[in-house]
C-alpha cells in the first residue's frame, strides 16, 4: 500500500461516525446511585451530587451529576468473557473496529495521550444521555520515542432525550509501530 493511498485513506476517515449503529445511548437514566458511587469512589464530597437540600439551595437548584461523569452514562456494560481475546474491548463487535485500518497499516499499539471536556449543562436525575462520536483528525506520520506513529482524534458530542447538546469531548490517542516492529 502507497503512502500517498493510505494518507488519502488516513484523511477519508475525518468527519466520519466511529461508533456503528448511530448514536450510542445511555443504558439508565442518570440515577443517585451511580452519583453517589462516583463521588465515593473519587473523593469528592461535594453536597450538590447527593444531598437534596443543599443542591436546592445551590445554583442549580436540583442534585446534579458531577460533570466529568458525562462520558459514564453511555458507556456499555462490559462483556468479561473474551475481553483477553478481543484485545481489552470492552465488548463484542461484527467486524473490524474504527481503528482496523491502523492496525493493517502496522500502527499497532495505542497509547492515549489527552482527553479534552466541554461541559455545557449539568446533568439532572432522569436525564437519559445519548453520544455521537466522529473522527475529527488523523495527524500525518510523526516519529515518537515509541515509533512512527499518527495521533487519532475524535470528538464525542453528548445529548440529552429532547436532542440538546449538554457536553463534548475530544479524546486522543497515539496508534504506532513499536520500535523494532516491521511495518
Amino acid at each position: 500500500m502507497s503512502e500517498d493511498t493510505l494518507d488519502d485513506q488516513f484523511a477519508a476517515l475525518v468527519g466520519t461516525i466511529v461508533s456503528r449503529g448511530g448514536p450510542q445511548v445511555a443504558p439508565d437514566p442518570v440515577n443517585r446511585p451511580m452519583i453517589r458511587h462516583w463521588a465515593a469512589a473519587f473523593g469528592d464530597a461535594n453536597p450538590v451530587y447527593v444531598d437534596d437540600e443543599a443542591a436546592s439551595a445551590s445554583r442549580f437548584g436540583q442534585v446534579v451529576a458531577p460533570p466529568l461523569m458525562l462520558q459514564t452514562w453511555t458507556m456499555p456494560t462490559p462483556e468479561l468473557t473474551g475481553i483477553a481475546e478481543r484485545g481489552g474491548s470492552p465488548v463484542a463487535t461484527d467486524g473490524p473496529g474504527p481503528l482496523d485500518l491502523f492496525d493493517r497499516a502496522g500502527y499497532v499499539a495505542t497509547l492515549a495521550t489527552n482527553s479534552e471536556f466541554e461541559i455545557v449543562r449539568y446533568l439532572h436525575l432522569g436525564d437519559v444521555v445519548s453520544a455521537e462520536t466522529v473522527f475529527e483528525d488523523v495527524s500525518e506520520e510523526k516519529q515518537t520515542r515509541l515509533g512512527p506513529g499518527r495521533f487519532v482524534t475524535w470528538a464525542t458530542t453528548y445529548t440529552d432525550s429532547a436532542g440538546e447538546v449538554v457536553g463534548r469531548q475530544r479524546f486522543r490517542i497515539l496508534k504506532f509501530r513499536p520500535e523494532g516492529v516491521p511495518s
